[in-house]
Formats: C-alpha cells, structure tokens, sequence
C-alpha cells in the first residue's frame, strides 16, 4: 500500500472553491477601485476592500505580523486538511475539510502574493455592519458549521455507507 497521499473528489472541490474565490476576486480587482461600493439592495452592498486581518477583519489593524501569522496558519492548516482528505471519511467531514481547505487556500494566497485579502460582500441592517467578506470566509464558515455538524452525527465513512 502507498504512503503517497491520492487526490479525491473532496480535493477537487477544494480547488473549485479556491479557483471560485480568486476568479471573483481578480473581477473585483481589475474592474474597480479599492473604496468601491454599489449597493444592491437597501442592506447589501457590493465593495472593494482590502483587509491585512483573517476573516470578517478579525485583528486587521495589528500592524502588519498578522500577515505571516495567518498565512503560516493556513498552509499549516492546508497541509494536515489535504492529508486528511486523502483518507476515508465521512462525507459531512470531508465536505466541511474541502470548504475549509479551499477558503484557506484562497484568502492564503491573496495574503502570498498581495499582502492582504479583497473582500466584496458587505451587510448591513439598521445600524448594525458586519465587516466585508469574501467567497473564502463563507466556505471557511460553512466548513467550520459542517464540522460541528458532523462531530454530532454518527461517522460513517463511504465504503460503510455502500454496503
């Protein structure tokens, strides 16, 4: 048997989610300015931001460490979830792990190459504004719902669930 880990349908989608994220992010980077807002809707609006922070801007005005930080946590991360899903799972798990690992991947490489991540989705409801966000937060938040979701469930694996 090969130690060598195999690319799965989990893995694949993974990489759709970071292919997803960075194709809708480049449309927001070269079609509008940073600053950038068109409301859609009287709560939602579309924005170009440029965040140095994680997720929803957590720790955004920390100084500029924070850019390592995060990205040495998301290859960390990335790593151990591609291994992981090179191993049989069950399917509620593998499905949060992809959401996880590709969200990962995208905001990493933002963070790689740019030095912070663009944000485009902006909510806001009668004075409350939650901070802009991108297609990599919400796979990042779906996964992590899915993984409490399935550490309540019974585990089934794939090959258990077919016979």
């Amino acid at each position: 048997m090969s130690s060598t880990p195999r690319l799965t349908h989990w893995h694949l989608l993974a990489l759709l989610v970071l292919a997803s994220d960075q194709a809708i992010k480049s449309l927001v980077d070269l079609n509008t300015p940073v600053g950038w807002t068109y409301p859609v809707t009287g709560s939602f609006n579309l924005v170009h931001v440029l965040n140095p922070g994680a997720a929803f801007s957590f720790l955004a005005d920390a100084g500029g460490w924070q850019r390592w930080f995060f990205l040495t946590v998301a290859v960390a991360a990335s790593a151990w979830l591609t291994w992981m899903l090179s191993k049989p799972r069950d399917w509620t798990e593998a499905l949060a792990f992809s959401l996880i690992l590709g969200g990962a991947m995208g905001n990493a490489l933002d963070r790689a190459l740019r030095g912070e991540v663009i944000d485009y989705l902006d909510f806001h409801l009668a004075g409350w504004h939650w901070p802009a966000f991108n297609l990599a937060d919400v796979a990042i938040l779906t996964g992590a719902v899915l993984t409490v979701v399935a550490s309540v469930l019974p585990h089934r694996t794939a090959a258990e669930s077919a016979q």
